[in-house]
């Protein structure tokens, strides 16, 4: 029998290991879930006020804004590839995501002392530095401990983890600024309470056991671009595309904003769209496992272009509610299947695939951002409906160059 075999393939019927290990999760899934969670519960008490604060309180332009967003998107990308390549090359996980983890901790600092925009501008920047060094370690040994027939679920429940601290971080922003009010000490001790679960996270990850994993000491950048396989490397034409689409959270926020809701509700807006994601993020993952990956990746890039192309005429604020609420969906999907996907499409090297893709996406997101920022000075509505038109260009590009037909099951 060949090996040869379509990406998320489900087991022979009565096969009862491969659906016993479905239902399992393993314990590492689990512990980087709760260092994810403080992490984000850090992060987002801050990001659910940043595009607001950046702009109606701080002064800043929407244009500015764009900038902003895509200089932090681009420096989390700029050192994917080195951490993945690194990682692969020294077969060490941890202590690259721990460094990752502990210099998003100590950026956090920044907005303690000074909450200019200036400031606050340099903070988004760096704090994207310390993402971008430690996701692909942490994404391979994730995906190295899940298992291949359950991947998708365990990446699932891993972003359920996640963004769970992204619920309850708006929260307690919401609480903060409704029982203090919305002043220059409020927001400044808010960012104080924002370090700790930050650091808490760090030492968390720090009592993590972590398994050897055999490394390629010998292997340079070129080379080892050159050992990545051909599927991946067809994917990240898709994925290219679809990253021109794929321009900040924020610009949705602000559109919020302009149909009639406050700063406060605002970050209720964002709980939202991170509950939604929880709840989706398993199902989704699940359901990738049993019918494949490659038709959930399409159908994230479906939602997005849906999404988009409802932002050009949503006009009510119940029509906002329902796109944040689809919104959680389509990032379950973006977020934890394409390093499923990419895990099925490269099995020896993928802290360095992880960080190809996220080097090649996150770079394209500068692009994106600027363009809708300046677009958004014109029409908000030009910016969705420029991204509902790439998305579709990414769909028809992913079915064009098939990146699955090479797929094959490799070592879990």
């Amino acid at each position: 029998m060949s090996t040869r075999t379509t990406l998320g393939d489900t087991p022979p019927p009565g096969d009862e290991r491969a659906g016993a290990q479905r239902a399992r999760v393993h314990p590492d899934v689990l512990k980087l879930g709760l260092v994810s969670f403080l992490t984000d519960l850090s992060s987002e008490m801050i990001f659910s006020v940043f595009a607001v604060f950046f702009t109606r309180i701080a002064g800043a332009s929407s244009a500015l804004l764009g900038l902003i967003e895509g200089l932090a998107d681009f420096s989390s990308a700029s050192l994917n590839y080195l951490a993945g390549w690194l990682s692969d090359r020294s077969g060490q996980r941890k202590w690259f995501a721990t460094a990752g983890y502990g210099f998003s901790a100590l950026a956090k600092l920044i907005l303690v002392v000074s909450s200019s925009v200036a400031a606050l501008g340099a903070f988004r920047v760096i704090e994207r530095l310390g993402k971008g060094f430690r996701g692909p370690p942490r994404d391979a040994w994730l995906v190295a401990v899940a298992g291949q027939r359950s991947r998708g679920y365990a990446l699932g429940v891993h972003k359920a983890l996640d963004k769970s601290g992204a619920v309850l971080g708006p929260l307690v922003a919401y609480g903060l600024l409704t029982w203090l009010g919305e002043s220059a000490s409020t927001y400044s001790l808010l960012f104080l309470v924002a370090v700790v679960p930050a650091l808490i996270g760090v030492l968390v990850l720090m009592l993590i056991h972590h398994p050897p994993v055999d490394p390629h000491p010998r292997e340079g950048l070129r080379e080892n671009w050159q050992q990545l396989s051909p599927g991946f490397k067809r994917f990240l034409v898709p994925a290219g595309v679809f990253a021109l689409a794929y321009f900040s959270l924020g610009f949705f926020l602000l559109r919020a904003n302009d149909l009639g809701f406050g700063l406060t509700d605002v970050v209720l807006l964002y709980a939202l769209f991170n509950t939604t994601c929880v709840v989706a993020a398993p199902l989704v993952g699940y359901l990738g496992d049993r019918i494949g990956r490659r038709r959930i990746v399409l159908l994230g890039y479906a939602i997005y272009a849906g999404l988009n192309l409802w932002m050009v005429f949503a006009a009510t604020r119940w029509e906002m509610l329902a796109v944040f609420c689809i919104y959680g969906v389509f990032y379950a999907i973006e977020e934890s299947q394409s390093k499923a996907f990419i895990a099925d499409l490269e099995h020896a090297r993928r802290a360095t695939a992880m960080g190809a893709y996220n080097f090649v996406t996150g770079t394209l997101y500068l692009p994106a951002s600027l363009l809708a920022g300046a677009l958004w000075t014109v029409s908000p509505s030009l910016a969705f409906a420029l991204a509902t038109a790439l998305s579709l260009a990414a769909m028809a590009v992913f079915v064009k160059v098939r990146p699955a037909t090479d797929a094959v099951h490799g070592p879990h």
